[in-house]
């Protein structure tokens, strides 16, 4: 039996796809809560272009008018994740693993770690140093250069009784004009990246989602 079940949502508006593995969530909750199987289930989307605001975060990491937003076509949201302010759109892939943590004996920063993992695996396959940096959670690029810091994957979850929710944020091919908008993260002295820019070109995102999720299958199967 699979210890999770993947779901591929495509392009799907970001309260789409937040009812969707709320419900997820709820559900795997209350069948923890009644001693019964649930569903751990990992979704991979892309979203339309979107901000979202950790329960952390602060509002005046947004750079420009919340009045503005809807005429750049960009939608904001506040939610319970952990984390400030980080972009969602196209060419990115937003995952959310929406899992019992106690099936794999994990807490929570031992799951984020594995979050990280996956990552630089998939990042290893195109030949890229992905690395962690204390104190900012997510993948980063160069982090202990002055100046050539950068992030390709941010990571924020919220979880209740080892339950968890939201995920992470991997930039394919991003646009990344959007972080400009932002300092992302809550970060002024660090840039943001996609794996296009550093390859120099645009990637098979379809190719990039199933290795990932095959990542996934290595590291929670």
């Amino acid at each position: 039996m699979n210890a999770f079940t993947f779901y591929d949502l495509h392009r799907i508006p970001y309260a789409d796809a937040l009812e969707r593995q709320t419900a997820a969530f709820d559900a795997l909750l209350e069948n923890k809560r009644a001693g019964r199987p649930g569903e751990n289930s990992l979704f991979f989307c892309e979203h339309e272009p979107v901000f979202t605001i950790g329960k952390s975060g602060k509002d005046s990491n947004l750079l420009i008018p919340e009045s503005l937003l809807a005429e750049r076509g960009i939608s904001l949201y506040h939610i319970a994740r952990g984390g400030d302010i980080t972009y969602h759109g196209p060419g990115q892939i937003t995952g959310y693993p929406v899992f019992d943590l106690e099936r794999w004996h994990l807490g929570l920063k031992a799951y984020i770690a594995r979050l990280e993992e996956a990552v630089i695996r998939f990042l290893r396959l195109y030949d890229i140093k992905g690395e962690r940096l204390d104190g900012a959670t997510g993948v980063w690029l160069d982090p202990l250069v002055a100046g050539r810091a950068r992030k390709i994957c941010a990571i924020g979850v919220k979880s209740s009784r080892f339950v968890t929710m939201h995920g992470f944020a991997l930039n394919i091919n991003t646009d990344l004009s959007y972080f400009s908008l932002i300092n992302p993260c809550g970060f002024t002295d660090k840039g943001a990246t996609s794996l296009a820019r550093e390859l120099g070109g645009e990637v098979d995102f379809e190719r990039c989602k199933t290795e990932l999720w095959q990542i996934f299958e290595e590291l929670f199967g």
